[in-house]
């Protein structure tokens, strides 16, 4: 009987010590995700030739633009940005909805020398990039720009964008922010004098990036607050994207509202109501000069006065002579005689009534 619980407490103890143990076991880990992939069909040709990039694992739909670019390597990226590529014979592709592309680009010289690469980078959406080492036969080859150090920079703290729109920039001034983000130095070695790259996009267009070099040093394990200007063209209005790269890779992507210069459509209403009304008037005053002038009688009132009639006078022109029946000439008109006119009899002249 004691055997048979000692058998089961030694069972028990060995569950125990087996799950424990599992648990300790570090977890598998998952499986990532297959990022963007880009090959190309040769790894060397000439001005002039073509070549065929495919790739896979890219978001479907995504649109995409093909460049060979100079001055650039697959480990460090285009150093000098778009400015290094060959951006006159590049060429775009649309994500299928596998996630694939394929696409024939010409062989072109870029504007700066070799190592080269074939750059693939999304212009909406989800912007990756990959960089595939290409060989343009024939063209010159330099050394790369030496790196700051062996130090890797990421973005630690939550980016934003520090100023606001004045009075000028309602009347069209070119918008301007600065971008504001935490780096830390992930690597081994101090990284001085970095060199930022600036870019605003606008819609399907891509980004188009300008050097911005920050003053100071990030030590090793330790942060930094960045500061970097960043301003649209005159008039620019509508919903923007700052995206800020550092040695080929996005630190930073920041949507960026920019309000409608209203000021602008306002002077324009302005004019449109200020330009006729003043030439209404120019007008009205060459016309008031050129005009001939009215002589001094034209312009003098008449004084003359038609004649007065008297009552008497229109009453007797206005009244017709009667005539008597069978006379054939006519009869003299005959006085009226107002009442106080008229003869009165006197009061002590006696009456002829009754006289013979």
């Amino acid at each position: 009987m004691t055997g048979s619980r000692t058998t089961r407490w030694v069972r028990t103890a060995a569950a125990l010590l087996t799950g424990l143990a599992l648990a300790l076991l570090p977890a598998a880990p998952a499986t990532a995700a297959p990022g963007p992939v880009v090959e190309l069909s040769r790894a060397e040709g000439g001005k002039g030739g073509e070549i065929t990039v495919s790739g896979s694992g890219w978001k479907p739909g995504a649109l995409l633009m093909l460049l060979v670019c100079g001055q650039a390597a697959p480990d460090r990226g285009v150093i000098g940005g778009t400015n290094s590529c060959a951006n006159t014979d590049g060429r775009a592709a649309t994500v299928d909805a596998r996630g694939a592309f394929s696409a024939k680009l010409p062989v072109a010289e870029p504007p700066k020398p070799c190592p080269c690469v074939v750059h693939v980078a999304g212009v909406t959406g989800q912007q990756d990039a990959v960089d595939r080492e290409f060989t343009v036969a024939g063209h010159p080859i330099a050394p790369l720009p030496e790196a700051s150090g062996d130090g890797r920079l990421a973005v630690l703290a939550a980016v934003r964008l520090d100023g606001s729109s004045g009075l000028l920039t309602w009347f069209g001034a070119p918008p301007s922010r600065e971008v504001v983000f935490t780096v830390g130095n992930l690597g081994s070695a101090p990284v001085k004098d970095p060199v930022f790259q600036v870019g605003t996009g606008h819609g399907v267009f891509a980004p188009q990036y300008e050097e911005r070099q920050w003053r100071g040093t990030v030590q090793p394990g330790r942060k930094a607050l960045v500061r970097l200007p960043v301003e649209l063209a005159a008039g620019a209005h509508g919903d923007y994207q700052v995206s800020v790269r550092y040695a080929g890779k996005v630190l930073v992507e920041q949507p960026w509202g920019v309000g409608r210069p209203w000021g602008v459509t306002l002077f324009w209403l302005l004019l449109a109501v200020v330009v006729p009304t003043a030439l209404f008037r120019v007008g009205m005053a060459v016309v008031d000069r050129v005009r001939p002038a009215a002589s001094p009688a034209a312009a003098r009132p008449s004084r003359r006065r038609r004649p007065r009639t008297s009552s008497r006078t229109r009453t007797r022109t206005s009244v017709p002579a009667r005539r008597e029946a069978g006379d054939d000439e006519p009869t003299a008109v005959l006085p009226w005689f107002s009442p106080d006119s008229a003869p009165s009899a006197p009061e002590s002249s006696p009456t002829t009534k009754g006289q013979a």
